[in-house]
């Protein structure tokens, strides 16, 4: 059975991260996800977590000064992207957050792809010692003009020059439909260097009910592929989270 992770930057956040760490486990999902938690003190969200039963399974490091999508290949800004794994780092461990996506930004070049490689062994190699998967991710081109990771096959290419057991895709439906398409062959491709999926809606990123993918179908590929970790629901809800949550039973 198919199961599901609230992502938090987008479901309820109206809410405090903790009562929305509440509001998931009302609504039944099995875990839950976050982008920038860190105005909140882990304390309090950790408290939320145990009262719940529910796993944190990710977060973002930081996206740097206003306008920015991340530091990580940033050339000339390797302390600053150093600063922000190992605040992600620290924070994970506080909660028990077992994924942490290292954001690239906006960058282009040589010189960013080696930043990138080398900040994301230094984001290896730090996390390794507690268990936790360092996870970068592809984005779209019309949402995220500039940013330095596009495609899967990018990503696939840096994961295997970065040579971290602990490095991991984020295997964004959202994003891999906009950029590429062929989502029922390209998990078969990018599974076994993924370790989270995500999904919306194409082209409106909203609930998975609507628009260009069978989320019925790619479930349950997914499923008769092995893959049995929690999907994370990264989508802009059309009203209120409660309002579009039908999708969880129909499909």
């Amino acid at each position: 059975m198919t199961r599901f992770s609230a992502n938090l930057g987008f479901l309820w956040n109206e809410l405090s991260l903790p009562d929305a760490i509440r509001a998931a486990k009302s609504a039944g999902f099995d875990a839950v996800e976050c982008h920038w938690p860190y105005e909140t003190p882990a304390a309090d969200v950790a408290a939320a977590l145990q009262e719940t039963g529910l796993t944190m399974l990710g977060l973002n490091t930081t996206r740097g000064n206003p306008g920015e999508n991340g530091l990580t290949a940033l050339p000339g800004r390797d302390v600053e992207a150093r600063a922000a794994i190992d605040q992600s780092i620290a924070y994970a461990k506080a909660i028990g957050t077992p994924n942490i996506h290292v954001m690239a930004g906006f960058a282009t070049g040589d010189a960013a792809h080696a930043t990138f490689v080398e900040n994301l062994r230094y984001a290896c190699d730090t996390a390794a010692g507690d268990n936790i998967t360092i996870l970068i991710e592809p984005l779209n081109r019309y949402d995220a003009p500039g940013y330095f990771l596009g495609t899967s096959a990018q990503a696939a290419e840096i994961i295997a020059e970065v040579d971290r057991p602990n490095l991991k895709l984020m295997f964004d439906c959202y994003h891999l439909q906009i950029m590429e398409g062929d989502l029922t062959r390209l998990l078969v491709d990018r599974l076994p260097i993924t370790g989270h999926v995500q999904f919306a809606s194409v082209p409106e990123r909203t609930e998975p009910d609507c628009g260009e993918i069978n989320y019925t179908h790619i479930f349950a590929h997914l499923e008769s592929l092995g893959y049995d970790a929690p999907l994370g629901a990264e989508y802009k809800p059309r009203g209120t989270t409660e309002e579009g949550l039908s999708w969880m039973s129909s499909l």
